[in-house]
């Protein structure tokens, strides 16, 4: 973890000493983007080195769901459910999801492509259904549309 923490230590460089608590959700994004996943060990270590309550840090890594608590694929798809996109048809497609990649929620492909996860919003309301791809926002999806989507992923 020296690694890390050096890295941890450049980007708390940059932020004033009285808001050094306002690090636990950048060096949460960190560490996952070393490690692809977070553990609540890895919320001790952080909170250790910020020098506030491990409460503190475990609470926002299960409070924001783009902070992944177990290993999941290159490609992380989460389907938007909330009440807009359910109106436009999200059901039918992450049952199209779920058929096309041969996983359920929260699962990963066998050759650790994709993970398909549901979320409750993207706030892409006016453009429902939605999700996202990794950092890609998806909006007025069909079944043609996420073929082509997935094709580009290959």
């Amino acid at each position: 973890m020296s690694c890390l923490a050096d890295k941890f230590d450049r980007l708390s460089a940059t932020y004033p000493a009285q808001m050094r608590s306002s690090l636990v959700l950048p060096l949460l994004h960190l560490m996952q983007e070393e490690k692809g996943h977070l553990t609540e060990s890895d919320a001790v270590f952080i909170a250790d080195y910020l020098g506030v309550p491990a409460m503190q840090v475990k609470e926002a890594l299960s409070w924001y769901t783009m902070l992944q608590r177990a290993p999941v694929g290159r490609h992380v798809i989460k389907v938007c459910r909330n009440i807009s996109c359910s109106l436009m048809g999200a059901e039918r497609l992450i049952d199209y999801l779920k058929q096309k990649l041969g996983i359920g929620e929260g699962e990963t492909t066998p050759d650790g492509r994709f993970t398909l996860l549901l979320v409750e919003c993207l706030a892409s309301c006016g453009t429902a259904p939605a999700m996202q791809v990794n950092d890609s926002y998806h909006e007025e999806l069909s079944e043609a549309r996420i073929d082509a989507i997935l094709e580009e992923l290959s």
